[in-house]
């Protein structure tokens, strides 16, 4: 394992220093150790954005989900490159790859995203979401909201389909399509012309969410 990791990041790094990558054997080694994982990767920040991480790390990892890619499917691997698909049936044992390569590493997050609603892994793993934030506003639910400052200042709002919060690793921020008026801790009355606000969670003390009945 440390001797392919090893091998890979000698690899990028040539890749700006004389573009030796696309010698066939590197590039080779490059695609079946670095993009499965890659893949991944980015796949599973689509449904859990995160901290970024550095170019070196993310390397490491798309190695080790490469190796996991691998061992997931070594059986079917063993079955096709000991039977005569290669030579019988060249465009099926391309395409075989391309699902190895390609499809399985979206396919392996997509059943981990599914596999952590389980219970078991609720209880006794920390949740892929690191930010309350993020969960609640995922969801993509509607919501009539009351945003109180820290001054002591209060905003109310809708929070549809036109709406938006941002996501980690992004600064907190949300924009809320209605703005309305808020009197003794009620929604009274949409501003008139109003085309939303947009608020910055650093002046944000809290924020009330009250089912939307459209």
């Amino acid at each position: 394992m440390k001797v392919v990791v090893a091998h890979c990041c000698q690899v990028t790094g040539e890749l700006g220093a004389n573009m030796e990558i696309w010698e066939a054997d590197k590039l080779v080694l490059f695609i079946a150790f670095v993009i499965p994982g890659f893949i991944s990767i980015k796949c599973y920040q689509l449904f859990y954005p995160g901290v970024l991480r550095n170019a070196s790390d993310q390397l490491i990892d798309a190695v080790a989900y490469s190796c996991i890619n691998y061992a997931l499917l070594l059986w079917p691997i063993m079955a096709i490159e000991q039977s005569v698909l290669r030579t019988v049936h060249p465009m099926l044992y391309c395409m075989f790859y391309v699902l190895v390569l390609f499809i399985a590493p979206i396919f392996w997050v997509v059943l981990w995203k599914w596999m952590r609603t389980w219970n078991v892994f609720q209880k006794n793993a920390p949740h892929p979401v690191a930010k309350s934030w993020d969960f609640v506003f995922q969801q993509r639910k509607q919501y009539w909201i009351i945003v109180h400052f820290k001054s002591g200042e209060k905003i109310g709002g809708k929070y549809g389909t036109k709406s938006f919060a941002s996501s980690s690793p992004a600064v907190e921020q949300i924009y809320l399509e209605e703005e309305w008026l808020v009197e003794n801790g009620v929604l009274q009355r949409a501003v008139k012309e109003s085309a939303g606000v947009l608020i910055g969670a650093s002046e944000i003390s809290h924020i009330e969410f009250l089912n939307y009945h459209g």
